[in-house]
């Protein structure tokens, strides 16, 4: 129930692969080691604080201004030369894995319609198209296409395009939308005459978030600072002349915003919330011109979030204990000293959402690190939870808008059962299968094996794993286990669980040998909220002993070695990569960092810079001599030294709000710098027209990924 304002890092795109090529290595294709990697211009630069002697060499590559700085762009041109080279024996491997891609994925397909009061929505994507087309249906699924908004025209002469969101007018007569086109945090709120498609001569740059009011004309949205955190909500009248208003805003800079409504329609939100405290202001839909009104005031500590029903407030906090409890409060009259207990917080179960319905609430929980969906009858006053038999999978609800309504969608997928979209019937407990994303080419489940290990910590903790594997090519020609190419995944931050999930990507892996494994490290909710809180702040060399500590559990096992470890992570999960390549550089075959956050010390040293003030309750603050203790024996870029590392492969865009371009290129400078193996190349490549997520296109973020795995296949000796 915590309310976590953290962008996850995107998942891989869906891609698959036919051929069935065990993990033999004959005469694979290798990377080039004969070009010359650039050498980056040093100047150094003190940064010392605390009496801790740190010279930066690289920190000139900061620049306010990248694109308009002519030596830190030739040498990003160069970086990204000599790893197009070093990559270049490797082309026919990736275009072949790039028209695997193509081949599993249903070009031309369509959604799940779902209703919202007399229109069903979906998206559509088509063949050659990079991008989705947003449609409804008056009175039924099946009904004639009205066109909302094609994310292909918005795109066209454009090299990046992003939907940040879409809002419909109670009379459903007109699209609010809101559109990025460099990949950072920023979008542009417009608003759309649906019958005409004509959007109205109304610009607001810099939008986080908006909603509706009830009366067709008022709209509220959040605005960002210059740290890119969302802190004002305005209110804009359709048609009036006078300019917007302010109603809110939020001035603790460790606070950000979220914008929403209830399910019932009945209240906007405005949720404004840290790392460990939380507050929420309601106003009624129906009075836009009303003042927002505070459920519970913030006390250091209490995170909650609310839904509504009827003349009550549904409360979930964590003011008995970390995994949350629910408790409700009459409407009239909110605050904590009001709260009547509905579900009492367990030791055994982190409360991670709930939905509310005319007649049912469904609570999410993870339950000893497994998910479950628990519905509540209002009715009979009963519980019951949702079954699934698979050991690991990932579910969550999907598109619910109706509130008036028996009908449950969920979401569900592990690492054998692709996205499949369900109908639960909360009274009859009935599900319907209403959609199983298609894997073309023959996907066979049945041929994979799917398990949950858990290895010892240093400090004693078990810590999960899940692994899948191609069941047929596990075992030697003995008959016995043994050793595979493995790659091990990991995150391990912000309370964000790393939940399996399908991807057609990994049949590439697997069906040439390969293990994938995904680790459960504190750092993540993946056990409950004290799993978290056991990797932050001065807890958090946990989440990378953790790593080590699983990453050495699978190779005691017998499922892989040294020498075919590969290990990823992204943005926070870059952060993972880069502490354990230098705390562990003998454990690792090669290590895939994107978007990583590797220079902390510096970064959070500088609250100009976005995330880093709300970060302090993350990671800690650097001015703090304590806090700066806490980070200064794992933070990447201040502990790389002379030794033999494994191979690198870095990954950035330039746009990149959350995880600024200059962490991973001086990163890249400083790692190359400092390896001795020069058998092992650093790598590094950025996108010059893309932020955090990398591409917006689906084809072009195909390509991305085969370029990764071509990369990862080559360290095996696995690349034919």
């Amino acid at each position: 129930m915590t309310f976590d304002f953290s962008l996850q890092f995107m998942r891989a795109a869906a891609l698959a692969l036919a051929a069935s090529v065990g993990p033999t290595m004959a005469q694979p294709l290798a990377l080039d080691l004969a070009p010359t990697p650039p050498v980056a211009a040093k100047k150094p630069k003190d940064v010392t604080v605390h009496g801790d002697k740190r010279i930066d060499d690289y920190f000139w590559m900061r620049s306010a201004k990248p694109a308009q700085d002519a030596a830190l762009m030739a040498h990003l041109r160069a970086e990204n030369a000599y790893a197009d080279t070093v990559m270049k024996p490797l082309a026919p491997l990736k275009d072949a894995l790039y028209k695997e891609m193509l081949a599993r994925i249903q070009e031309t397909d369509e959604s799940v319609p779902y209703q919202r009061r007399n229109y069903w929505y979906t998206s559509k994507t088509e063949q050659g198209k990079q991008y989705a087309t947003h449609v409804r249906r008056k009175g039924g699924p099946n009904a004639p296409d009205e066109l909302l908004v094609d994310v292909n025209a918005l795109a066209k002469g454009k090299k990046y395009m992003s939907l940040r969101g879409m809002a419909i007018s109670r009379n459903d007569e007109l699209l609010a939308y809101a559109t990025n086109e460099t990949g950072g945090l920023e979008a542009t709120l417009k608003v759309r005459n649906i019958a005409t498609q004509r959007d109205l001569p109304i610009q607001i740059k810099d939008v986080a978030g908006f909603v509706w009011a009830a009366d067709n004309r008022t709209l509220f949205y959040s605005k960002q600072d210059k740290a890119k955190r969302p802190y004002q909500v305005w209110r804009h009248t359709l048609g009036s002349k006078k300019p917007d208003v302010k109603v809110f805003e939020e001035k603790d800079e460790t606070f950000w915003l979220g914008l929403s409504k209830s399910r019932s329609d009945a209240f906007i939100q405005i949720q404004l919330g840290s790392k460990d405290t939380s507050e929420v202001h309601l106003l009624p839909t129906d009075q836009p011109m009303g003042k927002f009104k505070v459920v519970q005031p913030r006390k250091k500590g209490l995170e909650y979030s609310v839904e509504h029903r009827g003349d009550t407030l549904y409360i979930g906090a964590n003011d008995t204990g970390v995994n949350f409890r629910l408790v409700t409060a009459p409407v009239a009259s909110p605050g904590q000293a009001n709260w009547k207990e509905f579900t009492a917080h367990r030791d055994d179960t982190l409360i991670e959402d709930m939905m509310l319905f005319a007649k049912h609430m469904v609570v999410q929980e993870r339950v000893r690190g497994v998910k479950q969906l628990r519905i509540h009858s209002f009715e009979t006053n009963s519980d019951h939870a949702v079954a699934f038999t698979e050991p690991s999978y990932d579910l969550g609800s999907a598109e619910n808008a109706e509130f008036n309504t028996t009908n449950l969608r969920f979401a569900y997928n592990s690492l054998t059962t692709p996205l499949s979209v369900f109908d639960y019937d909360m009274n009859t407990r009935q599900r319907e299968l209403k959609k199983r994303q298609p894997v073309l080419g023959g996907y066979d489940p049945a041929k994979y094996t799917t398990e949950r290990r858990e290895y010892k910590a240093a400090d004693g903790t078990m810590v999960p794993v899940s692994l899948v594997y191609r069941s047929d090519l596990r075992k030697a020609a003995d008959g016995k286990p043994a050793p595979q190419p493995l790659l091990l995944y990991g995150y391990g931050s912000y309370a964000n669980s790393n939940d399996v999930y399908f991807s057609s990507a990994r049949v590439s892996l697997l069906d040439r040998g390969a293990i994938i494994a995904m680790a459960h490290i504190r750092g993540g909710s993946d056990l409950g909220r004290k799993w978290y809180d056991d990797g932050k702040l001065a807890k958090k060399m946990n989440t990378f002993t953790d790593f080590i500590a699983v990453a050495e559990g699978l190779i005691g096992a017998g499922y892989t070695s040294k020498d075919l470890m590969i290990a990823q992570g992204g943005s926070a999960g870059g952060l993972l990569m880069g502490a354990v390549t230098n705390l562990r550089p003998d454990l690792w075959k090669a290590v895939v960092a994107e978007v990583p956050f590797v220079d902390v010390i510096n970064t959070m040293l500088d609250e100009s810079i976005p995330l880093t003030v709300g970060e302090f309750l993350e990671w800690g603050n650097p001015k703090v001599k304590a806090e700066y203790d806490w980070i200064r024996p794992y933070s990447p870029y201040d502990n790389i030294r002379a030794t033999a590392y494994p191979s690198v492969y870095i990954r950035t865009g330039l746009n990149d709000n959350q995880v600024a371009y200059w962490e991973p290129s001086k990163y890249a400078a400083k790692l190359r710098e400092f390896q001795t193996n020069k058998a092992a190349p650093i790598l590094f490549h950025i996108k010059l027209e893309s932020g955090h997520g990398g591409a917006s296109g689906r084809y072009d973020a195909l390509k991305e990924r085969a370029d990764v795995f071509a990369y990862m296949l080559a360290q095996w000796g696995l690349a034919k």
